[in-house]
């Protein structure tokens, strides 16, 4: 039994939200709360599990960074904070006045649950008209994506993603309509 090869999963790509949908996700979220989370998702490429243990003193605007503590696999890492997201955070810290957690849940002291967030990311897709098979992840993949069809180096991403392995990073350099329109095929070109 045990020399008997395990069955490979078959490999799909992740399904990616264009730059012009997750506005459109953002601008349906009338809650400030919830914008905010959305965008520091996307703004940061966040787990849901890290949005949701964010505390308030994890945000550096002088900075522009934010700690995500003991994220996947128990380690701290840095991501950046970006400034549409902050524009987003201001007024939400503003009114909602969090003390500890950034995202309070509904039980004092603890913060939001994941379910929560992805209650609130199907509901914004809803009423973005989004019909594509996406969830909370699918904006951290996004933000890769769009790193590395913007420029960023693969390196520069991994250590935002907080991967181990260039290998899980490679995944994000899957082929995009964008990514495809300057490649030549070899049958062009003499």
């Amino acid at each position: 039994m045990e020399k008997i090869p395990r069955a490979k999963r078959p490999v799909k790509m992740p399904v990616i939200l264009e730059k012009g949908e997750v506005r459109r996700l953002l601008a349906a979220t009338d809650n400030l709360k919830h914008k905010a989370m959305l965008a520091m998702t996307y703004g940061s490429g966040l787990r849901i599990s890290e949005v949701a243990h964010l505390t308030v003193g994890d945000i550096d605007s002088a900075r522009m960074t934010v700690l995500v503590r003991q994220g996947k696999c128990r380690r701290d890492r840095y991501t950046i904070l970006s400034t549409t997201a902050l524009d987003t955070l201001v007024p939400y810290l503003r009114t909602y006045r969090p003390v500890s957690w950034l995202f309070p849940g509904v039980i004092a002291g603890r913060p939001i649950t994941t379910s929560t967030i992805g209650a609130v990311m199907r509901h914004a897709k809803k009423r973005a008209g989004i019909t594509k098979r996406v969830s909370v992840h699918s904006l951290r993949h996004a933000f890769a994506t769009h790193l590395l069809e913007d420029g960023t180096d693969v390196r520069s991403v991994q250590a935002l993603l907080g991967h181990r392995s260039l290998k899980t990073t490679i995944i994000y350099l899957h082929v995009s309509p964008q990514g495809l329109s300057h490649v030549r095929s070899p049958l062009d070109t003499e």
